[in-house]
């Protein structure tokens, strides 16, 4: 249990904070959304485009839940907390650490959501996800149940 797995909402920085604390600890850094494109051959955008959300989610549930490191930080895709046998798998093998940040952070960053690949179920937006309470509700199982740590991001 050496590796460390930031989850958040997109934009929120995992990658960025992901590969400072990589690097800190000398440690191995990978992004899952990367592996995922290498994987299918195509962009996450494409991949929800010709298999829609439940079909992408199971390929993210299935990229994530059989990623096998030792001293790595892994920054998985902002969907991943509606992947159950992938967040399982993350509790097994590593610190599972919340990232947070507001609505303000996270609109300025990610600019175009729908271009990026985002996955927001129906009746989501961006705006009522990003606040605490619809990223945490998001989840399928409690927050508390599923993360080790919070830390907001400014």
């Amino acid at each position: 249990m050496d590796n460390i797995i930031f989850i958040g909402m997109p934009a929120v920085g995992k990658s960025t904070v992901g590969i400072i604390v990589a690097k800190q600890l000398g440690y191995r850094f990978i992004d899952v959304d990367l592996l995922i494109q290498e994987e299918e051959g195509k962009l996450l955008k494409e991949i929800i485009r010709e298999k829609g959300i439940e079909g992408f989610l199971a390929v993210e549930d299935r990229v994530n839940a059989k990623v096998s490191v030792r001293k790595t930080v892994i920054s998985p895709g902002g969907s991943v907390v509606y992947c159950e046998n992938a967040m399982k798998h993350y509790k097994e093998i590593g610190k599972v650490v919340y990232l947070q940040a507001s609505f303000e952070t996270i609109n300025k960053r990610l600019r175009d959501a729908k271009n990026r690949g985002v996955v927001l179920k129906q009746g989501q937006t961006l705006k009522n996800t990003t606040k605490e309470s619809g990223y945490l509700k998001s989840m399928r199982i409690s927050p508390y149940a599923r993360t080790d740590i919070r830390w907001r991001i400014r």
